[in-house]
């Protein structure tokens, strides 16, 4: 499973999804990888900030850096789990994130891509450095609420997901066939807000005590 993660407005959940999933998706016999490509993976599960280089770095050394260096870099979470962190510099440029995504598309772990929070194409030109990532992952998750502004932002956007994480809220006008009927794409994972995820995140257990409600929820969108 090659999963891209990304939500149209900040604070969806998008890294704690991500993050999640590939806990779930590590259970499996041949592992996963979590990249992160918006910085926050390490402060969700748990982790001191990786002193090292990351992805950014990765991209900005060219095509000189050895064949595997892009597994140098990576932090070991718990077993069967390993992170790339973000590191320092930009995403880009698209040729050298082309590399990138076929090197995640050969893996033979689990990968999942933390890309972030993309609301429209960043310039004129349409150019998005994270593009190739989205086109080379055979999942595309939007992260969301079931929120209008959110909805709006989907519809305006140049990404179309495969499915996406709903993060349902007590109270919302909106329910889980109004985001299907607008995003056009099934619901393949219904995260309820629960305290518990406040509470493992805040207390840095994530990675080491998933709660029942994202492993319950996101077990169904492998």
């Amino acid at each position: 499973m090659f999963a891209a993660c990304w939500s149209v407005k900040g604070g969806s959940g998008t890294t704690v999804v991500a993050a999640s999933l590939a806990l779930v998706l590590s259970r499996g016999d041949a592992g996963a990888l979590l990249v992160d490509l918006d910085g926050d993976a390490p402060a969700v599960l748990g982790l001191s900030a990786p002193s090292g280089p990351g992805v950014g770095d990765w991209l900005a050394a060219g095509s000189g850096v050895p064949r595997d260096g892009l597994a140098r870099l990576e932090v070991a979470v718990r077993d069967g789990l390993a992170l790339l962190p973000r590191g320092d510099g930009p995403i880009g440029p698209p040729a050298r994130v082309e590399v990138l995504a076929g090197l995640l598309a050969s893996e033979t772990r689990s990968v999942v891509v933390d890309c972030g929070t993309r609301r429209r194409a960043p310039s004129p030109s349409g150019d998005d450095p994270r593009a190739p990532i989205l086109a080379a992952a055979d999942h595309r998750l939007l992260v969301t609420r079931a929120c209008y502004l959110s909805l709006r932002r989907v519809v305006a956007g140049v990404d179309r997901p495969t499915g996406v994480v709903l993060v349902s809220e007590p109270g919302r006008a909106l329910q889980r066939r109004d985001v299907e009927d607008v995003v056009g794409v099934p619901v393949v994972a219904e995260v309820p807000c629960d305290p518990a995820v406040a509470r493992a995140i805040d207390a840095g257990l994530l990675a080491a005590r998933l709660p029942r409600v994202l492993d319950r929820a996101l077990g169904q969108a492998r």
